[in-house]
């Protein structure tokens, strides 16, 4: 391990103490929040795990009762083993519709041997390809770890072991748009083959099959917006811990972990693809 290594390391152990205070360490169990959408799901630990189960005939889902309009959620995942080329976990916040406002987190699954990838992407008013991907400093299969997305009046952030690898600043006053809409928090194991791998070469091998995701820690750290116009007054205000000043930026060490990780492990950024974007996005400049 060089000492570049070994300092990330370091913050990593420092974040995981200190990132997201609010969360329940034991979280809650799933029916209290969540309801299964489709497929094949299983409840385990007296409901304080689920597992999704995918075969050729179906993958599955669950999402939040509630909507909600700022928050931190998190949530522990576990992924399929193996060869899971074509496979796509995801955990993303979404209001849905044509003209959706979306935070994503999407685990793209591999050949075996070869690194699960971490799609991320911000969609405002149904307008999304502002892609950036990951790969990561440990096997997401082997083990839980915690995902986060943070949504507040002045920023999202997108966290894995509390460690912020996307952050998307509220630019509003430059132009740039900025997720405004109440949103569900949805969770699928699904078939994305067509794209998810090697560009849509790699397919999946359905010899293991079926492919098992597994989800604990169902925080509810949000404010509820459903039936509700959401503003500055309601879910921007600070009486919600995530919308306090902490959370309005990154701090030191959080920024010194951030650059590491995108330095280190970033595979794509929309912000650079030029073939692309001859002229990068507004926010590309900002969000820096």
């Amino acid at each position: 391990m060089d000492k570049r290594e070994y300092m990330f390391s370091v913050l990593v152990l420092f974040l995981i103490g200190t990132v997201g205070a609010g969360v329940p360490a034991g979280g809650r169990p799933f029916d209290d929040n969540y309801v299964v959408t489709w497929g094949n799901v299983l409840k385990l630990n007296q409901g304080r795990e689920v597992q999704l189960s995918m075969d050729k005939s179906s993958g599955a889902g669950f999402q939040s009762k509630h909507k909600f309009g700022s928050g931190f959620f998190q949530m522990r995942i576990k992924l399929p083993p193996k060869d899971t080329a074509g496979v796509v976990t995801a955990f993303y916040l979404t209001s849905k519709g044509d003209t959706q406002d979306e935070l994503d987190f999407e685990f793209l699954g591999a050949r075996e041997g070869k690194p699960i990838q971490i799609q991320t992407n911000v969609f405002i008013n149904g307008q999304g390809n502002r892609e950036q991907k990951f790969v990561l400093w440990f096997d997401p299969s082997a083990d839980f770890h915690t995902y986060g997305i943070l949504w507040n009046p002045y920023q999202i952030a997108f966290y894995v072991d509390k460690v912020p690898i996307r952050i998307f600043k509220n630019n509003k006053r430059y132009g740039v748009g900025y997720p405004s809409k109440p949103m569900t928090l949805v969770v699928s194991l699904w078939n994305g083959e067509a794209w998810a791998t090697e560009g849509g070469k790699a397919k999946i091998n359905w010899s293991y099959a079926p492919f098992k995701a597994n989800f604990e820690r169902f925080s509810d750290s949000g404010c509820h917006a459903d039936g509700r116009t959401i503003n500055a007054k309601v879910c921007g205000s600070t009486t919600y811990w995530w919308n306090t000043i902490q959370y309005s930026r990154l701090s030191a060490n959080e920024t010194t972990a951030f650059k590491n990780v995108r330095a280190k492990y970033m595979t794509y950024d929309y912000c650079s693809d030029h073939p692309r974007y001859p002229v990068p996005p507004t926010e590309c400049r900002l969000n820096q």
